[in-house]
């Protein structure tokens, strides 16, 4: 039997959650189960009542609100506990159109792709604004180099995940888990697609992008963070090449003079070619230190998928023994 979750992270969203329940479907092809799960992220309003009164399949409530990233890993944890084979995330402002959930899982049911991302017709949404529509085709094609995916659509968060997907994934920003996964995604060798959705018209302002600048900051600090935890050596030694590259200029120019009879005259230039050598070295080395360390993680994640998989069949097998009808201690 092949289930599905929907979770849906929420924050607040009474004014919406009831219309993001509505649309989505009861049935879908392939599918033979579907539920729902409800990620309360501290909310203050009436979001959890709404969702009880949906009669949601499940609802995880977090002390305090966490962020949208805390939300999104607490829900794919639950999604696995309760046993998803797929897992498809939403947002609880209803901006995705629930009736694309059939085509965005059909990659990850035909075992084509282990994520999809929805792809929304940016060009023609007319509430996003100019500047908005470049950060977001920037910010995709930035994703796409440090992922090695195709994804169009870096920051869309409508996606759907196979269970094998989802036990791999680790967030570690506590900003937004959009590009992150991605980016993890494409590095661990999964395959990403993107699927066309549409979209609604929009319910409230975004809660994620207060500023451009910001979201701006926070989008390059995820991108590079996650590059340097998956790639640290190509990031460090490009780094370290660099520096040992300035360094070597003025090093040659003192050398030319040197040569000339009036290095005398340039020792600056052999002090500050010194210390850029130096630093680059240090920074070499630091990338070797670093890719020691992300093999090592590496290695944990590889273990902690094991287990999911061991408790996954252990879980599989107790399903199938049949239970005694008595325990054989009846009075007569």
């Amino acid at each position: 039997m092949r289930k599905l979750v929907i979770q849906i992270p929420c924050f607040n969203e009474e004014e919406t959650l009831g219309a993001t329940l509505n649309a989505l479907p009861k049935k879908l092809p392939s599918i033979d189960k579907i539920e729902v799960l409800v990620i309360d992220d501290g909310s203050t309003d009436k979001t959890v009542e709404i969702a009880h009164a949906h009669r949601v399949s499940h609802v995880i409530s977090l002390p305090r609100n966490r962020g949208l990233a805390v939300a999104f890993s607490s829900g794919l944890e639950e999604s696995l506990r309760v046993g998803a084979d797929i897992i498809v995330n939403t947002d609880a402002d209803n901006q995705y159109s629930a009736d694309d959930i059939a085509t965005l899982i059909e990659p990850v049911v035909a075992g084509k792709a282990d994520m999809t991302v929805g792809a929304r017709p940016i060009a023609d949404i007319d509430h996003f604004s100019f500047t908005k529509k470049i950060l977001q085709r920037f910010g995709s094609s930035v994703v796409r180099w440090a992922s090695n995916t195709d994804v169009e659509d870096a920051p869309s968060g409508f996606r759907a995940i196979s269970r094998r997907a989802a036990q791999q994934l680790h967030v570690f920003s506590d900003y937004t888990y959009t590009l992150e996964t991605i980016i993890q995604a494409g590095q661990k060798g999964m395959t990403v697609r993107s699927v066309p959705i549409r979209t609604n018209g929009p319910t409230r302002p975004s809660r994620l992008i207060r500023s451009v600048g910001s979201y701006v900051r926070h989008s390059a600090t995820t991108i590079v963070r996650i590059f340097i935890t998956y790639r640290p050596f190509r990031f460090f030694s490009a780094v370290g090449l660099t520096t040992t590259f300035i360094g070597i200029v003025p090093g040659v120019r003192f050398v030319y003079f040197f040569v000339s009879g009036d290095g005398s005259g340039h020792v600056q230039s052999l002090i500050l070619s010194s210390i850029f050598i130096l630093l680059g070295f240090f920074i070499l080395l630091t990338g070797v230190l670093a890719d020691l360390i992300a093999v090592n993680r590496k290695l944990l994640e590889q273990v902690h998928y094991r287990i999911q998989q061991l408790e996954d069949r252990m879980a599989e097998r107790l399903s199938t023994v049949p239970r005694a009808e008595g325990d054989g201690s009846h009075e007569q």
